[in-house]
């Protein structure tokens, strides 16, 4: 959303999940006029702005006395809890989010719901910055990685896969935070077949083999814009050492050029530089999005940090202050944000089904197999709860490559590979089972706030279809 800072896909999930419908802004009308009839409709258009001034602070206040009025009655009637949840009914109804006139409206009602971004400490200036000596202190041991399978070991698996053919056995050993190989993504093909695909040019994995701090992101499929960092908000430091890279296909690069957004000879778009990736692994482009989001220790090697970004934001903070905020001074290896309304997976699962989010019958098979080993739902009135919430936002992620948030990764990504591409809904459940599986090694995740994920980036629609 271009127009203003209010993320509204909140208010979009839970208008569509109630079966309600959100009003559309009709196509603006346009004139050509000459002569004469330029100086008629000059004044015909100051006295329409001037009438359109007054309709529009005449339905700002119909609005507020309405809703002091429900207010009233409500809180008499039913208590708060239910004239708020009446309230945003109301809201989703009555206030089309995509219309300037209701900017003002829109921006009051945002901020009574809570979704708005609040203060981040970050430092200064990255001139400071010391990464602790005792950082690096984690849960150690060797993971190796799946590059071919046996042909003999699976023989019926003729099809190669990306994410290879992993057995239920295979699974259950690998969330095993032990000295291992395990499937994790970038699985060959069997000897003489096609290759799996995200296939890279050899200067572009050149460079990214060199890169020690990657911020990345990803569009397949010509889903978005190009949001390119504020250059202003980024240190020189972080733009002489730091790697932004934009993963895109073909598609979207010809679509992004035609936009203006075209590579120079250094392959930069103002600090992105585009990296095409060429033979897509799945057909579901949110899903070999998942790719890049999910394996970047997998695509730079070298890296020690790393930060992911959805395409639908655009970073306004220097990288290097989010590690030292999310990471170090939390003593972290990995950090994500709590979902903005829900934080239990049952609660998930029905969103994603009441919005058509991916195929039922695939979300069902995929939430009872968790159920069966042994999630379970999210108690918030639990003190000793391992997260504040088994739900995440999950458009950025901040990350050390330490084996442990590798060995997550893989196993969440091998996860969205099994079963659906809806990631949240595979988040708790991998937690949980990687945490239950080593007692004594732990997983130091830092769950932060969705307010905060607001605070540093700015969202934007998707691109419509």
């Amino acid at each position: 959303m271009e127009e203003d800072d209010i993320d509204e896909q909140p208010w979009r999930e839970y208008l569509i999940g109630l079966g309600l419908g959100g009003s559309e802004m009709l196509p603006e009308r346009r004139g050509v006029f000459g002569g004469s009839d330029l100086i008629k409709a000059a004044d015909h258009g100051l006295l329409a702005v001037r009438r359109g001034r007054r309709y529009g602070r005449r339905r700002l206040l119909f609005w507020i006395f309405s809703f002091a009025a429900l207010f009233s009655i409500c809180i008499a009637t039913f208590g708060f809890k239910m004239f708020f949840h009446a309230f945003k009914i109301l809201v989703f109804m009555l206030v089309p989010s995509d219309t300037v006139d209701n900017f003002l409206l829109y921006s009051f009602v945002f901020h009574v719901l809570g979704f708005y971004p609040c203060k981040v400490e970050l430092k200064d200036s990255v001139e400071a910055l010391v990464e602790p000596k005792p950082f690096w202190n984690f849960v150690k041991f060797s993971l190796q990685y799946v590059a071919r399978e046996n042909i003999q070991s699976h023989a019926n698996s003729i099809n190669p896969r990306f994410g290879g053919h992993q057995t239920l056995e295979e699974r259950e050993q690998s969330f095993s935070a032990v000295n291992q190989t395990i499937h994790c993504g970038f699985v060959e093909g069997f000897e003489g077949l096609p290759n799996t695909g995200f296939d890279l040019d050899k200067e572009d994995k050149m460079y990214m083999d060199t890169c020690t701090v990657v911020v990345s992101s990803c569009i397949f499929g010509s889903s978005d814009f190009l949001r390119r960092p504020t250059s202003k908000m980024i240190s020189q430091y972080s733009k002489e050492n730091v790697c932004f890279i934009m993963f895109v296909d073909k598609e979207t690069l010809v679509k992004l050029s035609k936009e203006g957004s075209i590579p120079d000879e250094k392959r930069l778009v103002g600090l992105w530089r585009i990296v095409v990736v060429s033979n897509l692994p799945y057909e579901d482009m949110r899903k070999t999005g998942k790719v890049p989001k999910f394996l970047s220790h997998r695509l730079f090697p070298s890296a020690r940090y790393s930060i992911w970004l959805d395409s639908k934001l655009r970073l306004h903070t220097d990288p290097m202050l989010l590690i030292e905020y999310f990471l170090w001074r939390n003593r972290a290896e990995y950090a994500i944000s709590n979902h903005y309304t829900r934080h239990c997976v049952w609660d998930e699962v029905q969103q994603n089904k009441r919005l058509n989010k991916y195929n039922h019958t695939a979300i069902d098979q995929q939430f009872l197999f968790y159920q069966s080993d042994g999630l379970h739902k999210f108690d918030p009135s639990d003190p000793n709860k391992p997260l504040p919430s088994y739900v995440p936002e999950g458009s950025v992620i901040v990350r050390a490559h330490t084996p442990m948030s590798n060995l997550f990764s893989c196993l969440w990504f091998n996860e969205v590979d099994r079963f659906t591409s809806r990631d949240q809904l595979s988040f708790g459940y991998t937690f949980l089972k990687l945490k239950r599986t080593n007692p004594d090694k732990p997983f130091v995740l830092h769950m932060f706030k969705d307010c905060e994920r607001r605070a540093i980036t700015k969202l934007f629609h998707h691109r419509s279809p």
